[in-house]
């Protein structure tokens, strides 16, 4: 049986911020399938512009799952998110993998999950002026990913490396690929 990843969704998420990973972890020959979480099960309309009917809403989240990933998106610094609070409570308390990208990460911030854990996001003063309840200042790193614990964090100009961390938690494949794979998407087949 494949592995579940969730993907918390929600109104206006940042599409493109998931797409490297969901495409990868998605193929048959990984052990993992991808399935969509929001916070009820109504169809939902991405910054892109997809409409996406969600595999489950927060109330009937399965017991086992391997991952939880978090997308950025306009409805984070709206408060709309907060009930998704619990499902990382959750992992914490399972020992269960969170990745945040965006304004997922200045969720986390503002809720105090990252006051004592090495993380990146948007930038400090992002996360400051925008995470009110944010203390991890002393523990921010500029860098467009990070990695430490189970716990990845990538500012929302980093798709293609947060797919590249996530992939190398999960041991997808192996290192000299996942190289070959993020040179690719970041720099493309030709060089200018």
């Amino acid at each position: 049986m494949k592995k579940e990843i969730l993907v918390f969704i929600s109104e206006n998420y940042a599409d493109w911020e998931s797409a490297f990973i969901c495409s990868e972890l998605n193929k048959p020959e990984t052990g993992f399938i991808i399935k969509t979480l929001a916070i009820n099960k109504n169809p939902i309309k991405s910054m892109g512009g997809f409409t996406v009917v969600p595999d489950y809403s927060i109330a009937e989240i399965p017991i086992h799952f391997h991952m939880l990933i978090l997308v950025g998106g306009t409805s984070w610094l709206k408060s709309e998110n907060d009930v998704v609070k619990q499902v990382v409570d959750l992992c914490i308390k399972k020992g269960i993998p969170i990745a945040a990208i965006c304004d997922a990460c200045t969720f986390l911030a503002d809720k105090g999950y990252l006051d004592d854990k090495e993380h990146t996001g948007n930038s400090l003063a992002y996360l400051e002026e925008y995470a009110q309840s944010y203390k991890g200042s002393k523990h921010f790193i500029e860098k467009q990913v990070v990695s430490k614990d189970g716990l990845i964090t990538a500012n929302g100009t980093s798709a293609v490396e947060f797919a590249k961390e996530i992939l190398k938690y999960l041991q997808v494949m192996e290192e000299s690929k996942l190289e070959d794979w993020y040179q690719m998407f970041k720099m493309g087949f030709y060089k200018e």
